[in-house]
């Protein structure tokens, strides 16, 4: 037996017991007659001391072979330390050590494992394993572990059952890019891993699953982000016979759940916004609520007053921020600059001060006379004490941009609080966007997202007027999931590849496994998926996922520490029937 309790176990009522302990180095203390060891494991930590009074002496001379993140066992007496350790759970007590084992050396560690590590992002990224045993990221790792049994019996006890999809499938036109893996028993072909289980999972509806969900991994050769890894993980979910109601009715119940047993917070409200809605509002289909800065659109308000850079625009939007009519001129000139930069392309801001006393101070004072950037006030929810900034240009862009803007300031302000939870379904989404590059639409979603019964009619009509029987639900300014109702006749179906540019035989080639299963008396179905990742750095106060992940990839798509993506070797391209341009 290794051990007979873990470092983070022990406390003042074993003392005078006999004990094995296992684990790390992690600090050495060494005052010659007398030395105490940090003892690590993923519980906790354990002091130990070796004393040459009570201490064999062949254990006092090992102790001095000591070196950090070695591994040893000891055993000996439970005591009562003389100087306690508040901050440990284990402080009050202390291992006085009769026998030591030294079960293997370690090399140097390239950075201290420790809370405050003195090691890079780089740096723990190529020693990732040794990276883990720090609680900064081994307490991430049991937090993810702790949400993903919470959705697994939140599901199963509403009557899911978890089913595993395939990783090897067909390549599809739509989406993300797919990573390719050749066959190598079927010369020329290739395999795709799945960006989604999208298709498998509606055809288990057919099957007559009824309830599906999978905690799967899903890939996608794309661009990478602080909340975007080539590989991540999904809550996958779908089922059959309901409408929409029922699914966003079950799926506030997991994220209640989540959030009382996860977090102790009790959330009762879901509201909900449309599409069109959350653009007007706050120039995004993701809004932050925990916070105000809706927008106010000033078109009527300051157009037609002689001020060209309003005057010539399509659209006049403004946002208050509050308590920020205190803000000196360099901090609003940092703001300007701040929204001219690349990443925002803004041409710049308009600024108007709301004083304390009720004034009104603005950088169009020769425009616009106090009435109207009182007008300006009123439109926007400012207060005295608020700043009221505005922006103008093409309506979409100029929306992104404040959106980004609002954000960036909301960040700034401490507004955004990692505590406080505001979840929000988004609710009818366009069904097709125009691409102007491509000259035709693209699903907004995914080629088989149902439009609302509704507006079916002008498919025919006004494709670019349909809405989509689809919803995602937000936390904290972060899409957690989305999902839709499906499509499950082939007619309906077939009508939706047309208008996403698929002939006839292209549609059969891609999804024609789909639509001849629909012709097998396919149920109404619908469902959602939820970015795992992401919900968990969410629920754990973070936006990064990075640290959630136990072994990440960098910006670059890179496993830097097992030195992936590599090259292989002429015999491998040979068998897989592939050639290298050099």
């Amino acid at each position: 037996m290794y051990r007979s309790h873990t470092c983070g176990e022990l406390r003042i009522e074993d003392k005078n017991q006999e004990v094995t302990l296992a684990g790390w180095v992690q600090k050495i203390r060494d005052k010659g007659f007398m030395a105490w060891v940090d003892l690590r494991d993923r519980y906790g930590i354990t002091q130990l001391i070796f004393d040459e009074e009570r201490t064999p002496k062949e254990m006092m001379e090992r102790a001095t072979e000591l070196g950090r993140e070695f591994v040893i066992q000891v055993k000996g007496k439970v005591i009562e330390r003389e100087s306690k350790n508040p901050n440990l759970p284990t402080g009050d007590i202390e291992i006085l050590v009769s026998e030591l084992q030294i079960l293997n050396t370690s090399e140097l560690p390239p950075f201290t494992i420790e809370d405050d590590t003195d090691g890079g992002e780089d740096i723990r990224m190529k020693y990732r394993y040794l990276d883990i045993r720090r609680n900064a990221v081994k307490n991430k790792l049991m937090f993810r572990h702790k949400v993903g049994m919470q959705v697994r019996n939140y599901l199963s006890g509403q009557g899911f059952i978890e089913v595993e999809t395939p990783y090897l499938i067909k390549s599809t036109p739509e989406g993300a890019r797919d990573f390719v893996v050749p066959s190598r028993m079927n010369e020329g072909q290739f395999y795709a891993l799945p960006q989604s289980p999208q298709t498998f999972k509606q055809l288990l509806m057919v099957g007559g699953m009824d309830k599906y969900f999978q905690i799967v991994k899903c890939f996608r050769d794309e661009d990478l982000r602080a909340d975007r890894q080539p590989e991540f993980t999904q809550i996958d979910c779908e089922m059959a016979f309901v409408e929409q109601e029922d699914i966003l009715n079950i799926f506030e119940g997991l994220t209640t759940h989540l959030l009382k047993e996860i977090k102790g917070v009790k959330v009762s409200e879901f509201p909900r916004m449309t599409y069109a809605e959350a653009m007007k509002k706050y120039g995004n289909d993701k809004p932050d609520i925990r916070f105000g800065m809706e927008f106010g659109e000033l078109n009527e308000l300051a157009k037609n007053k002689g001020f060209n850079v309003f005057d010539q625009q399509e659209l006049v939007v403004g946002i208050a921020v509050p308590g920020a009519a205190s803000y000196t001129r360099k901090e609003i000139d940092k703001l300007i600059e701040w929204v001219k930069r690349p990443q925002i392309a803004a041409n710049g801001l308009v600024w108007v001060k709301y004083n304390e006393d009720g004034s009104l101070k603005s950088s169009v004072d020769k425009f616009y006379s106090e009435e109207d950037l009182k007008s300006w006030a009123t439109k926007t929810g400012a207060n005295p004490g608020d700043l009221i900034l505005v922006m103008a240009g093409d309506a979409n862009k100029t929306r992104t941009q404040l959106s980004a803007l609002r954000m960036h300031l909301a960040n700034d302000l401490g507004l955004r609080k990692a505590d406080e939870f505001a979840p929000l379904w988004v609710v009818d989404f366009p069904l097709l966007e125009w691409d102007e590059e491509s000259n035709r639409f693209h699903a907004m979603h995914h080629p088989f997202t149902s439009p609302k019964p509704e507006d079916m009619e002008l498919l025919k009509t006004k494709p670019g007027e349909v809405r989509a029987n689809a919803y995602d639900l937000v936390l904290n300014g972060n899409e957690i999931g989305g999902g839709s109702i499906r499509i499950h006749d082939k007619a309906t179906q077939a009508e939706m590849f047309n208008y996403l540019g698929f002939t006839p035989e292209e549609a059969k080639a891609q999804f024609g496994f789909l639509m001849d299963a629909f012709e097998y008396g396919a149920p109404p179905h619908g469902g959602i998926a939820f970015g795992f990742d992401r919900l968990v750095a969410i629920l754990g106060g973070h936006e990064t996922i990075r640290d959630y992940i136990a072994f990440p990839k960098n910006n670059s798509g890179r496993d830097v520490m097992i030195d992936a993506p590599a090259k292989i070797d002429e015999a491998q391209l040979n068998e897989l029937h592939l050639k290298l341009k050099l």
